[in-house]
């Protein structure tokens, strides 16, 4: 017998390892995988080892409701557990909330008539899906819908299908609450059966929570009928256990002290970064813009080198705040908690289908500072429910008061802009609310969320670094003690004074955690992501474009501007760039107005600035105005040259002006009556041609 030689060995040993790895599947060496390593919010277990078909899930877990939704920061996600918790204690169905992205919806044709399912989905942009709920749209948008058992639409595949939907919207952009309106209308040709009418809640009329409130009790009496429920009263169901761990103490290293995932919590971090896993990011440079007393805008940029962390001209990158200590101070005290901030508590779903908002083990103060949204608007529904335990029968009755009457709500807490522990000290003359479940304010708060800047440099200038330009929010509110403040503004500007020298930095009075936790935060770090947008320039520089941005909405025309200058500076040809820029006064809040000159050096007569400082004379000036007095020139650019059109900046005034304005110049310029104009803008809209980053 031959012997074996150096390489017949190696391919013995080869082949064995290959054998051994497909009938082990790697047990023997696999590593096992954390359940917060990918996810912020998965703290049930990893994502990928459990079912994506949902009737499977319903089954396995005695479901017969189902709520999805569609969120981008958290209203719908919390409204859905709303509507999942109340179809439970008051109709006695057997509810689950479900993150539209963990599932998959091929098999929907064969979803059981018993059951229902809710769809909660919110407009996101210019009439686009949430980020999570993008593969669930595209399948129900496609021309042809590829179900588990085939047939097509005149088949009605999903005659079996009961459903509920309530859209999430904003009356200042073009395509309102599109999404749930066209999934609704996918669902009724493939022969679904809608139950109740489509609700719509629309943010940019201020109206959202009462819509909702309005359309959930016709719904839930059509509900009922449709499947037989009987209406009990509503008895406070817990779902969260949350427990006491005396056998922890904060320093221990198992516990989260306001760190998102694992990978985090043992002190280092890899990508991809995105939505559930943030970069730690050093602050390079920041700075202030404005020239005023009493008004703040920060020049911020962060330092992504060697992350992997990517960006394109004109994304977004995201912000993950933290709240401030006055704040954290407040509601750990009204909770009757302060002495006990520092206490290990654990959470645990009570049912296999809660997913807990955060990493545990954790302490009372990590959870509030970093993963509560404590200083968001308070639901009239969620102050209802805490009547039952207030601490003396005249908060009972205060705050009873609240949750029934839409006015006096109004007028006590929204139009004071009153989080959910200044309601709680209003309502009791500032004594403790102990009784109160520490659990049902985890069900109740939602998660706080990331806020998103538009990108205000260029990736072809400066890939490694990404600037942010943001207005500090500190306003007064008429008739209330208390100010609006913005918690990721006034926290950037925290971080912006203590890399100025200032070792307690109090942005308008307010203390944040600004090392992190276990300080890891340390030398000026903030965690971003980055989120990618449709938000571009021309892929041919030698195309022109029409900018419109006012105050910060000039953020993302910088980063065009920027990459321009550094094209022309590379010999590229560039076309005509023109900005409308507007502010208050030129010698208070004319930001980057040194840059602007520089920019102009480097791109000669090819950019055109106009500007419009509506406080400087003596008639108020807008951008719009200056759009009307050049519109010959934007007339010829958008006609004959194609130029791109941007707008960015608020939603609800500023951008409905300029869009009609730029309809009334192409009516005025070209002959044309208004409508014909007004469909020439809208042929613009849906070609990219005229593009928009705004909000409300």
């Amino acid at each position: 017998m031959a012997q074996l030689d150096v390489l017949d060995v190696v391919v013995l040993v080869a082949l064995f390892a290959g054998t051994l790895a497909y009938f082990t599947k790697g047990t023997y060496w696999a590593v096992s995988k954390d359940p917060y390593a990918g996810a912020y919010a998965a703290a049930n277990g990893v994502k990928s080892g459990k079912t994506r078909n949902i009737i499977e899930k319903m089954d396995e877990s005695g479901k017969n409701c189902v709520v999805f939704y569609g969120s981008q920061t958290g209203t719908a996600e919390d409204y859905a557990s709303r509507l999942a918790k109340e179809g439970s204690s008051r109709f006695g169905l057997k509810a689950m909330a479900a993150d539209i992205e963990d599932y998959d919806y091929d098999n929907l044709d064969t979803f059981p008539e018993d059951k229902v399912a809710f769809f909660v989905l919110a407009t996101y942009g210019e009439g686009e899906p949430t980020d999570n709920a993008v593969d669930f749209y595209e399948l129900f948008m496609s021309e042809d819908v590829s179900l588990s058992q085939g047939g097509g639409a005149d088949e009605k595949p999903l005659s079996n299908l009961r459903y509920v939907t309530f859209g999430l919207g904003n009356n200042t952009y073009e395509h309102y609450n599109a999404v749930v309106r066209r999934i609704n209308t996918a669902f009724e040709k493939l022969g679904a059966k809608r139950i109740g009418d489509v609700g719509e809640g629309d943010d940019g009329a201020g109206t959202m929570e009462e819509d909702f409130l309005a359309w959930k009790e016709p719904m839930w009496q059509a509900l009922a009928e449709a499947m037989g429920l009987e209406e009990r009263e509503a008895v406070y169901e817990p779902v969260y256990a949350v427990t006491e761990r005396k056998d922890l103490t904060p320093d221990a290293k198992e516990v989260y002290l306001g760190e998102p995932n694992k990978n985090h919590l043992e002190g280092w971090s890899k990508g991809p970064y995105n939505a559930h896993n943030p970069f730690i990011a050093p602050i390079a440079k920041s700075q202030e813009l404005f020239t005023v007393r009493g008004r703040n805008c920060l020049h911020v940029e962060i330092d992504v080198s060697g992350s992997n962390l990517a960006y394109q001209t004109g994304d977004h990158v995201a912000v993950w705040p933290t709240n401030a200590g006055k704040h954290v101070d407040l509601f750990l005290a009204m909770l009757g908690l302060a002495e006990k901030r520092h206490q290990v508590i654990n959470v645990k779903g009570l049912d296999s289908t809660a997913k807990v908002p955060f990493p545990t083990p954790t302490t009372y103060d990590a959870a509030v500072r970093y993963h509560m949204e404590i200083c968001g608007p308070v639901s009239r529904q969620f102050v209802s429910a805490l009547a039952q335990f207030a601490p003396d029968e005249a908060s009972k009755t205060e705050i009873t008061r609240l949750g029934d009457d839409k006015d006096y709500f109004h007028e006590k807490v929204s139009d004071r802009y009153l989080n959910i522990a200044q309601t709680l000290e209003m309502a009791s003359g500032g004594g403790p609310w102990t009784a109160l479940p520490f659990s049902l304010l985890i069900e109740g708060i939602n998660k706080i969320q990331p806020r998103y800047y538009s990108i205000s440099s260029s990736s072809l200038a400066q890939k490694d670094s990404i600037a942010i330009t943001a207005t500090v929010e500190s306003l007064p509110v008429p008739g209330s003690p208390n100010e609006l403040k913005g918690v990721t503004t006034n926290y950037l500007l925290a971080l912006k004074q203590m890399q100025h020298g200032d070792p307690d930095p109090d942005p308008h009075g307010l203390t944040y955690a600004i090392t992190g936790p276990r300080n890891k935060y340390d030398g000026i770090h903030v965690p971003v992501h980055v989120r990618h947008s449709n938000f571009k320039l021309p892929s041919d520089p030698a195309r022109p474009i029409i900018m419109v941005g006012p105050g910060t909405g000039v953020a993302p025309f910088r980063g065009f501007v920027q990459e321009r200058a550094a094209q022309a500076t590379a010999g590229k040809t560039v076309g005509q760039t023109m900005l409308f820029f507007g502010c208050r006064r030129e010698s208070e809040d004319f930001i980057y107005q040194r840059e602007w000159q520089e920019f102009s050096e480097a791109l000669g007569s090819a950019f055109k600035m106009i500007t419009a400082f509506s406080r400087d004379g003596p008639e108020k000036v807008y951008v719009q105005h200056r759009l009307r007095e050049h519109a010959q020139q934007v007339n010829d650019l958008v006609e004959n040259h194609k130029a791109y059109f941007y707008v960015c900046g608020d939603a609800a005034n500023m951008a409905r002006e300029v869009n009609s304005t730029l309809v009334q110049i192409i009516a005025d310029q070209r002959n044309l009556s208004e409508a014909k104009a007004e469909e020439i803008v809208k042929r613009m809209r849906s070609s990219n041609q005229y593009q928009e980053d705004v909000w409300s």
